[in-house]
Parts: C-alpha cells; sequence; structure tokens
C-alpha cells in the first residue's frame, strides 16, 4: 500500500465550519500521510500512532473546495469527506495534493470504491 504526504484540516459537524467534532483523535489538524485501499480511506498525523481510518459504507458523498473547517488551503484543492457515524454526519478536509488534476484523480479513485462497497451492501440487503 503506497502512503503519500497529505494534511488533515479537521472534520465539522453537519458541514458547518465553526462546528468542530473532538472526539476519537479527529480534532487535531495536521500533517502527515494518507493511504487508501477497497476497504478505507486511512489517514495519520506525524507524531501519532492511531491512523484516522474512514471506512466506505460510512461515505454518504465526496467533495472538493478551498476551505474546510475554517482553514484556507492556498488555492489548493481540498477533499471533503462526508460520513456519519453514530447518527452524526461528519465532513473531513484533506489536502492530498498540490494539483488540481492530481486531486480530481484521488477523488474518482475514492468515489469508485465507494460505490463499489455501496452496491456490494445494496445487492446484499436485497438477499436478505
Amino acid at each position: 500500500m503506497l502512503k503519500r504526504k497529505g494534511h488533515y484540516f479537521g472534520t465539522e459537524i453537519n458541514e458547518i465550519w465553526w462546528k468542530r467534532y473532538i472526539k476519537d483523535n479527529l480534532f487535531a489538524r495536521g500533517t502527515g500521510e494518507y493511504w487508501y485501499d477497497e476497504h478505507a480511506f486511512s489517514f495519520r498525523r506525524y507524531l501519532t500512532k492511531r491512523p484516522i481510518i474512514l471506512r466506505y459504507d460510512s461515505i454518504v458523498g465526496l467533495k472538493t473546495g478551498s476551505w474546510h473547517a475554517g482553514r484556507w488551503g492556498g488555492g489548493r484543492p481540498i477533499i471533503k469527506i462526508i460520513w456519519e457515524k453514530q447518527g452524526i454526519r461528519l465532513s473531513s478536509g484533506f489536502m492530498l495534493s498540490k494539483h488540481r488534476d492530481v486531486t480530481e484523480n484521488i477523488l474518482e479513485q475514492l468515489q469508485q470504491y465507494t460505490d463499489a462497497v455501496n452496491r456490494q451492501h445494496d445487492s446484499e440487503s436485497t438477499l436478505l
């Protein structure tokens, strides 16, 4: 699994920039490394042991923007992963590349993984 350098901007509640989620190791912002596979997107801030793990079955949307959680990305694209945890809608922001085309490619790959997991869950639920 290839790990690359990125930046975590924080996690918002209900996509409201001043409502930051502070539980579960999600409050502190910072630079670190990210990776993803067919199960989850992961980001580990430098000087921490536990990564942030966002499983695709909890993701409800993906967006890009230039601001997140009150921070500006310096004109660089920020990927916003919208997900749900215990009935709370959360949005975590990550800058994964300085280049828009690379960011769009990552976003497309994450969307494909998310769609595949959701299709699998839909087909399993229709069998029950």
